[in-house]
């Protein structure tokens, strides 16, 4: 996994070859923390094929502002460069799966 940063989004996300799945979260945000380790499973499983970055919200405002982020976690798959799927909350694996494999 990646950190993410406002400084190396462009080249982490969007300028990226492989699909990317950003994970907006913070320190102090309890689904965030029961997300974490789901993600780490799926980066495992799609090593080569799906890049996964953690955006924290608290140290990088610019990125998430500008796209909207109101509620974390927030998870943003991007394919070439643009958004193809949103998803609030912590969800399931079985969930961000099932959205996954339409694209990997």
């Amino acid at each position: 996994m990646i950190e993410g940063t406002d400084a190396n989004f462009e080249k982490e996300v969007l300028k990226s070859d492989l699909l990317v799945l950003v994970d907006f979260w913070a320190d102090w945000c309890m689904p965030c923390k029961m997300i974490a380790p789901t993600l780490e499973e799926i980066a495992k499983e799609h090593e080569g094929k799906l890049k996964v970055v953690k955006m924290n919200v608290d140290e990088n405002m610019q990125t998430p502002q500008s796209l909207g982020i109101t509620g974390i976690p927030t998870l943003l798959l991007y394919k070439n460069g643009e958004v193809v799927e949103r998803i609030v909350g912590a969800v399931p694996k079985s969930h961000v799966d099932q959205i996954l494999k339409n694209y990997v």
